[in-house]
């Protein structure tokens, strides 16, 4: 008798928008528009950017990163497991190789989850004493709320938790979507298509070549819907098409983002530079302070930034979980981590190790105040700050691994040619987002983009020690076409 392996998800089986809300509640267009255009304008370590010509920056990231997701359907098609970019990776590299990348995806994607929570929690109290002047509870408070929100969530079921991001991601989407609209339309006459020439660059395209850089980060996160390949009730059809779906909207908001920003500073990099704290929440104040609305409407806009800081966190989360049950099922991490709940079908072994993690952070945050320390910044933001650059470096890392495994584990492809593009153009993409990370960046952020490489050369010492086994029956195992005889 064949040996099964363990499988996620119960009877209600996840559909399209489900997969949608994964990977845009991932991306948080949102929050990355308000806190990483900044950063591709110019307002950044380097002082290098694209300028008032951040949308055409934009726009070749763009370019960019649809090799990456043209890869990811693809193996989307063949491959609909928990683990995603490990399997594919896996697929193209074999499995030492792959699991050494699994190793640092989801690391990587540990360190962002927590890097979000600590944000929230410390912006959620600083806004409410800033703005009200009251603060209800400390710092630690909100973060043990949010802690115990994202356990029950993950208990709960993915279907619960890609509902929640949905409604989370669309409030804010809808709300910051119809500002930037108001402000394109109240620049009136001075608005210009220059913004997409080169010579809206200082610099002309090395500027805007370097604002690809930072582009890049814009949509890290596109290919977690993958994540949910099990649990998703047509994973073949729903999850490349969702893959794909989330990457088109969110460049289109991101162009209509970069564009109203830039327009909105007069197309001045020193204009954005005196916002550099928050230039979206500046031009939501009232004209007398620079902006194009009012106070409720500047408390507006952090109030759906919030919102979908939470559709990040509960997107990471998730994405987290999956991975680090997928890769326990393959005998790579300890098989504690492959329980789930008899009722919901969820993983609460890998579960009950992100809420672990999550809370070893804020215990760290709150009470090691030296460790990452930035000079005049609340803690929780040098947390964060470090946090959110050592993840997404380790999953820079797994999408050049992926698109050099692409060439050979779809090599069977009908359109060769296809392959060979998409890999080429995800590659340069990718390193140079790699480059970007490292360039310039000072001490101690820059020491966690060489955490992550080390922590990708130690998974692969680890997994060469634990060479792990599929199991039979997992989706990438008869993907792969393994059989594996058992009692």
């Amino acid at each position: 008798m064949a040996e099964r392996a363990v499988v996620l998800g119960g009877h209600k089986k996840l559909r399209l928008p489900d997969a949608v809300a994964q990977s845009v509640g991932f991306m948080g267009p949102v929050f990355s528009s308000a806190f990483l255009i900044p950063l591709l304008v110019g307002v950044n370590a380097s002082g290098n950017g694209a300028g008032a010509a951040a949308p055409l920056s934009v726009v070749i990231s763009t370019i960019g990163v649809l090799g990456l997701g043209w890869i990811i359907s693809e193996y989307a098609r063949r491959i609909h497991a928990a683990g995603s970019l490990y399997d594919y990776v896996t697929d193209g590299l074999g499995a030492r190789i792959g699991a050494g990348a699994g190793f640092a995806y989801y690391g990587g994607i540990l360190a962002l989850g927590a890097a979000i929570l600590v944000l929230i929690g410390g912006t959620i109290h600083d806004t409410l004493q800033a703005e009200f002047n009251v603060a209800p509870i400390p710092t630690i408070g909100w973060d043990l709320i949010l802690l115990v929100g994202i356990g029950a969530l993950l208990y709960a079921g993915v279907s619960l938790s890609t509902r929640t991001q949905l409604v989370l991601a669309l409030v804010s989407l809808v709300v910051v979507t119809v500002f930037f609209i108001s402000v394109i339309v109240k620049v009136g006459s001075h608005n210009s298509l220059s913004a997409f020439s080169p010579s809206a660059s200082p610099t002309g395209m090395k500027g805007i070549l370097f604002g690809v850089l930072y582009g890049v980060l814009l949509f890290t996160g596109f290919e977690t819907a993958a994540n949910l390949g099990e649990e998703t009730e047509h994973p073949k059809r729903d999850i490349p098409r969702a893959v794909l779906f989330a990457l088109l909207l969110a460049a289109g908001f991101y162009i209509l983002a970069s564009y109203a920003q830039v327009a909105g500073f007069h197309f001045s990099l020193k204009e954005i530079s005196k916002a550099a704290a928050g230039p979206l929440f500046v031009l939501g104040s009232p004209a007398a302070q620079g902006g194009y609305g009012s106070d409720w409407i500047r408390r507006l806009l952090e109030l759906v930034v919030v919102l979908d800081m939470l559709a990040v966190y509960i997107g990471v989360s998730v994405s987290a979980s999956r991975g680090i049950f997928a890769m326990a099922r393959d005998a790579r991490l300890p098989a504690q981590l492959t329980n789930i709940s008899a009722t919901r079908k969820t993983p609460v072994g890998a579960s009950t190790l992100v809420v672990v993690v999550y809370a070893a952070v804020i215990a760290i945050t709150e009470w090691w105040t030296g460790l990452f320390a930035l000079p005049q910044t609340p803690h929780y933001a040098a947390m964060f700050s470090w946090l959110a650059t050592f993840g997404p470096f380790a999953l820079a890392l797994v999408y050049l691994l992926m698109t050099i495994g692409a060439v050979r584990g779809l090599s069977d492809h009908p359109r060769r040619w296809a392959v060979w593009l998409a890999s080429i153009v995800g590659a340069v993409t990718v390193i140079s987002a790699l480059f970007g990370s490292i360039y310039k960046v000072p001490m101690p952020t820059v020491s966690a983009s060489w955490a992550a490489l080390g922590w990708f050369i130690v998974g692969m010492v680890v997994m060469s020690i634990l060479p792990g086994k599929r199991k039979a029956g997992s989706p990438a195992a008869e993907a792969a076409g393994e059989v594996t005889i058992g009692s």
